[in-house]
Order: C-alpha cells, then structure tokens, then sequence
C-alpha cells in the first residue's frame, strides 16, 4: 500500500508531507520511505490559528472558517503527498490541526482538530482518514500521544531501555525496554515556549538555531520557577499542549519573578527547561539511548544541553540514522496509523494513552468504494417492504 500521511503539530507552522509504501511480511512491517516535502501555514493563516488557541476566546464563525481554511492546505498537502507517491495513493492520512485538547483533573474530556477532511478527499480522489485522536479519548485514554505506536515497532528494546524523543511545540518521550509495556507521554514544552519567547522578545517565529539562546546565561531564579509546574511531577499517562505552555504561561512567570530578565537569558533558561525536564525522565528510566527527531533537533543550542545534562549515561542520536528523517518522523508515524487502520488494527497503545481498551483510530471521509470494492449499480428508486 502506498499511503500518504500528514502532520502538523503544537508549533503550527505549516504540514509536513511524506508518502510511504508499506508491505507485510509475516509479523513485519516494512516502510519504504518514497519522500517527504513540507508545506508552510502563511502568515495570515498563523495568526488565525494563533488567535483561536487558548486561552483566547473565540466564535463558532471563526472555528468554522478556519477548519475549511486549513483544510485547504491539508489538500494541498496531500497532493504533493501523492505525487511523491508517483501519482498514485490508497489512502491518505490527514489528522488536522490540533486547536484544543481537553484535559479536567487529569481525565481528556475531548479534544478538536481542525482540518475539514471532505477537502482532501475531494482534492486527491482517495480515502482520508481523519480525526484520530476522539476514538482513544471515548476508550478513557488521553488520544495523545498517538506516535509510540511507530516508536514501538520502530526501535529494538533487547539491548536495554531506550528512548524515543521528539522535539516539536511539546517533547514527546517514548520508552521500550525489554518485558515491560510501552511507556509514552508529554514530558513538557520543547519549541512551545521558546518559540513564545521569540515573538515576544525578538519579532520572530523562533530562536534560529538557538543563536540567542547561546548567547544567553541561564538565570537561576526563573528555572527555579519554571521547574516548579505541577505537571512535570504528574505521574502518566499525561499529555498537554499550548492550552498549558502558551506566551500569556511565560508572561506570569516573569511577572511572578518580578525582576527584569534579558531576552537572551531568557531564551537561554527556556531551553535548559526542556533539556533538564527530558533528561530527569531519560534518567528516571534509566535508558541507554536516546532516539531524537522533530524540530528540535534543527537546534544545536537545545542538544548540546541534552548532551550535557546526559553526562554520559546515554547517548543521543537522530532517527535519520535509522532512515526515518527526523523532519518527517511523525508524519511517516501517522502514515503507519493509517496502514493499521486500514486493517482494522488498533494503533493507540494503552499503557502509553491510559485508555481502557486499544482502539482502532480514525474516523473515514471516503472518495468512491470503500477498500477497492466494486459498487453496486445505483438505484432508481426505493420500495419499502411490508
């Protein structure tokens, strides 16, 4: 099957793409890789996305608008997906735009992506499959994080504990250790905050390539602080996002600091932030390896931190040495979501999202038979039997 699947995550600034052709093999699941693209959210879109997130108020009207509007480019996205697919797909896998996730005393209540599926079917002429997170959350899981499911398959636990990281708007850690399930959760913000910081302090998206942030000093007082949120020492499974880790979270920090902090050091202590909480969770597992991708990895400031706080206890690496881009990672995971739910599979892992049962994911948004198959003559009319 070749598949097509799309990604775009907490930082929303644009979809990346991949296209994979997968094929069984007995209890093996081979991935070829046929490519990958990305495709940026354009300014105006950005700060719409922005002005909907919590803890802004918004309207139905602007919801509505903004669903078809990235729905849009979610299309878009997918036609580049099949082109690299060499123009042909089976299915396409297009999980929107996370704008809210729902988490009350510890239990996800719901959670929304926005993404107006029909658009993409209708663009690519495949089945799409959509919305995968809400079939985990009805099980009582957290619908997040969804990706250990292809950390699971992905990396071999026989030579010790290792770790699966990922480094975009939030850290995401998944752990495979030999005889023990699968762990996975939101360790914290990676690029949430920092990229916060950056539009706050410098006009910019984001921190490029931790330039500043390098230039910074870490400013003892404000880590103390930002360590101090509860959620870190919230047992999982747990998952959070920008309605927890947003500008206006950072705005009240300072402001509870009560002293003025150089952007810079700011910038600086955000990242010792993200490296001390993802290390103290590598180190609370007691892991060998360390398996990065995402954003975050484009930061050389932000692993140079994780290196150091390692301290040797384990080794840090890219999943572009095991041939997944690290660019691409989650969206040749949501690829792989696709392939089990095509199959019937279920690909939320329960020790990871907390859920009752493991749910097949996804809701369908067809473009013609279902499956390949052949339909029926269409009918002329209807006849209601006795």
């Amino acid at each position: 099957m070749k598949i097509v699947g799309l990604m775009s995550g907490t930082s929303y600034d644009g979809v990346d793409v991949v296209a994979a052709e997968f094929t069984a093999d007995g209890d093996t699941l081979r991935m070829r890789p046929l490519g990958h693209r990305g495709l940026d959210y354009d300014d105006a879109l950005r700060e719409s996305i922005g002005a909907l997130l919590p803890p802004a108020a918004t309207t139905i009207e602007a919801v509505c608008r903004l669903d078809n509007a990235v729905g849009e480019v979610f299309a878009a996205a997918a036609a580049i997906g099949v082109e690299l697919a060499g123009g042909r797909a089976d299915l396409v896998v297009s999980p929107g735009q996370t704008v809210f996730h729902w988490v009350e005393g510890g239990t996800t209540r719901g959670t929304l992506q926005l993404g107006a599926p029909a658009r993409v079917a209708a663009r690519v002429g495949v089945p799409v499959l959509a919305d995968l997170r809400s079939a985990d959350v009805a099980a009582g899981g957290q619908g997040a994080p969804l990706v250990p499911a292809f950390d699971a398959l992905l990396l071999d636990a026989a030579g010790g504990p290792r770790a699966a990281l990922n480094l975009g708007g939030v850290a995401n850690l998944t752990v495979v250790a030999p005889g023990a399930p699968v762990l996975g959760y939101d360790v914290g913000p990676a690029n949430a905050l920092l990229d916060a910081a950056a539009r706050r302090f410098l006009d910019r998206p984001c921190d490029l390539d931790g330039a500043r942030a390098a230039a910074g000093r870490v400013h003892p007082r404000l880590l103390e602080l930002l360590l101090a949120e509860p959620y870190y020492a919230a047992p999982p499974p747990k998952s959070t996002g920008k309605e927890l880790f947003h500008g206006g979270y950072l705005d009240d920090r300072l402001a509870i600091l009560g002293e003025p902090v150089a952007p810079d050091d700011v910038l600086a202590t955000l990242t010792v932030l993200t490296a001390a909480t993802v290390a103290a969770e590598c180190a609370r597992h007691g892991v060998t390896e360390v398996v990065a991708a995402g954003g975050g990895v484009r930061n050389p400031t932000l692993m140079f931190r994780l290196v150091e706080l390692a301290e040797g206890r384990w080794r840090l690496r890219t999943t572009d040495e095991l041939g997944v881009p690290a660019q691409a990672k989650e969206a040749y995971a949501f690829a792989l979501l696709g392939w089990l739910s095509w199959h019937g599979l279920p690909g939320a892992i329960p020790s990871v999202t907390g859920a009752r049962r493991a749910a097949v994911l996804g809701a369908w948004t067809p473009a013609g038979p279902p499956h390949g198959a052949t339909p029926p003559t269409p009918p002329r009319r209807l006849v209601v039997e006795p």
